[in-house]
Formats: structure tokens, sequence, C-alpha cells
């Protein structure tokens, strides 16, 4: 009689099962989103750098079959990736994979959502900070509020649903849009998630950072919320809905209330260095090691090795200059 052997899992030290991996598929962007990247920046990785295809899809096929379920295409702003429904479609066919979801700013979403749907993504998560088109400008840098707004109608007729919005709110720039978010999020039927600036380069050591675990509770008072036990996928959103459950909205609240406790996730960037910590230097040049020849097991056995040692959590409240690499160079 043959004994079934185990699925494979990625167990950390803190006995976090890793089951969720982010890929920044690029580290450019065509915003400069005032958190995030600076004005005028131009260090990013050389695209002769980056990861083809071909090697992305090698590379997350073992995280696979080592126990990662979900996984997110990033940026950057992923949609300025030439092939991004191809490679959607590579990485969305691993046996395996249960859930593959992607992240953007939404202003090339029009022309991708349909292709991006049909290539196997299902979910969206789309950054809207504000509905407000001078103050979208003000932190983007473009003014380009239809854009977005234009990709999210068509995100929805696709077929996507539910989408998320993730605001970020910052003080003195954005937080009085919140209650208009809410409403809009209602309207539409959107997952409204609010986060917490964090310090990671310079841009987010500037950014003023709203206590978002009070402002949700406030929330949810003001339109009649109530607390959502199941949560809404892999994410360390706290969540309110209505009584309908039609809308639901989040708090993202790495700074006033860390989640690292329930960390189930790595990222890897576009070059394929593996990320172990949002908020520490912790990294793995997989990129390199793959491209230096190393086969399938080597690589296995380098991100099992990478997992063993992931950090127990950021430090973003006791060394907030630690991190002084930009949020698009990790991969969102």
């Amino acid at each position: 009689m043959i004994t079934p052997t185990a699925a494979p899992v990625l167990i950390d030290p803190y006995h976090r099962r890793i089951d969720y991996l982010r890929v920044s598929v690029t580290d450019r962007c065509d915003l400069r989103c005032t958190y995030c990247l600076p004005k005028g920046f131009k260090g990013f990785e050389e695209p002769a750098n980056w990861l083809t295809h071909q090697e992305m899809s090698r590379l997350v096929g073992l995280f696979v079959q080592l126990g990662v379920r979900k996984v997110r295409l990033t940026g950057g702003e992923p949609l300025l990736r030439r092939g991004i429904a191809t490679l959607a479609g590579q990485i969305a066919g691993l046996p395996g994979l249960q859930d593959l979801s992607l992240s953007s700013n939404g202003t090339q979403l029009a022309q991708h959502a349909t292709a991006l749907r049909a290539a196997g993504v299902r979910r969206l998560n789309i950054s809207l900070d504000t509905l407000d088109e001078s103050c979208f400008a003000r932190i983007t840098g473009r003014d380009c509020l239809v854009d977005v707004l234009q990709g999210l109608s068509v995100a929805k007729a696709a077929g996507f649903a539910p989408i998320k919005l993730n605001m970020v709110v910052q003080a003195g720039v954005n937080e009085a849009e919140v209650e208009r978010m809410v409403d809009f999020s209602i309207e539409h039927g959107f997952i409204l998630r609010l986060i917490e600036a964090m310090p990671i380069g310079d841009t987010g050591r500037q950014t003023g950072v709203v206590d978002l675990t009070a402002l949700g509770l406030r929330l949810a008072e003001r339109f009649g919320l109530i607390p959502e036990v199941k949560g809404q996928g892999a994410g360390p959103a706290r969540y309110w809905t209505t009584a309908d459950g039609e809308m639901s909205l989040g708090v993202i609240t790495p700074m006033s209330q860390h989640f690292c406790a329930a960390c189930n996730r790595v990222r890897l960037g576009v070059d394929g260095t593996l990320y172990l910590c949002l908020g520490q230097e912790d990294k793995v040049a997989l990129g390199q090691q793959l491209r230096a020849g190393a086969s399938d097991a080597e690589l296995s056995a380098a991100i099992v090795a990478a997992i063993a040692a992931k950090p127990e959590r950021h430090e973003f409240t006791t060394q907030p200059t630690k991190i002084v690499r930009f949020m698009s160079q990790t991969g969102g």
C-alpha cells in the first residue's frame, strides 16, 4: 500500500505558513504617487535584468510546487509590462494555484481588463486615493482620474467582482475624502481598503500617517457597517460590511496595529530578488541563481532556505529610516 505524500508547505521559523507570493513584473510606473516614488526618480532596474516571462513562470511554478496557493501580479504598474495577459495565462495554468490576482493603478485598465479576465486573473486591487481631480493630480503627478474611473467601469463589465479599491490615507492631503470614497464604493459595490502609509524610502517617511484603527471604527458607526468575520482574501485587512453584504470597508494598519504574526507572504522583484519582509532588508537573489544555471531542485532548496530565515516582523515604528528602497522596487 502506498502512503499518500503530504502536500508541500513553506513554514517559517515563527510557524507561519507562507502560501502567498506577490510578483513584481516591472518596477516602472506611469504615476509618481507621493508616498511611493519621488518626482524625477531614475533608478529603475535595467530591462536586461528583468526576468523574462518564461523565467518568471518557472520561479513562480517552483513556489506553487512548494505550497504557494495565491499569487498577485504587481509592479510598479504591471499593465505597463508588455504581454501581461500572456504571462498571467501562463501563471494561472500552474497546477495547484488557487488564486491569481493583480494590483494596478488603473490608468491602463480599460485596455487590458477583458484580456486579463480571459487569461485567468480573478481579482483586482486598484489604487485610488481620491475622487477629486485636483487632489488626484497632486498625489499622482498626473491628471488622469477619468482613465482610472473608465478602467473600473470596464473591469466591472468584464466580470471582475468584487473589485478592491486601495486608498492610502494621508493626513492633510486626502483624509477628508474618505467618506466620499465610502459612498462611491457603496454605490458601485466595491470593497474599499484604507491603508496606513509605511516609511519605505524617503517619500514614504514624508507621508503623514493617519491612525486607521480609530478611523475605521468611526466610519463603521457612521455608515452602519457591521464587523465581517470571514474577511476578504489573503490580506491583512480587518473588515466591516453593509447589512446586505454588497460593500465592505477594510483597514490595513501596519503602523498603528501591525499584523506580522499572521504574515503569509513573500515578494519577488522584477529581477528575481526574493524579499522576505516589506520592512526588512532580508533578500535572496533567486534571479541571479536562475541565470547562473541553477536547476529547479537547487532553486527550490534556495526558496526553502530563504523561508527558514524569514524575519519575525517589520521595524517601521522602531527604525523608520531603515528601508531606503522605494515601494515600487519591492513589488508593492
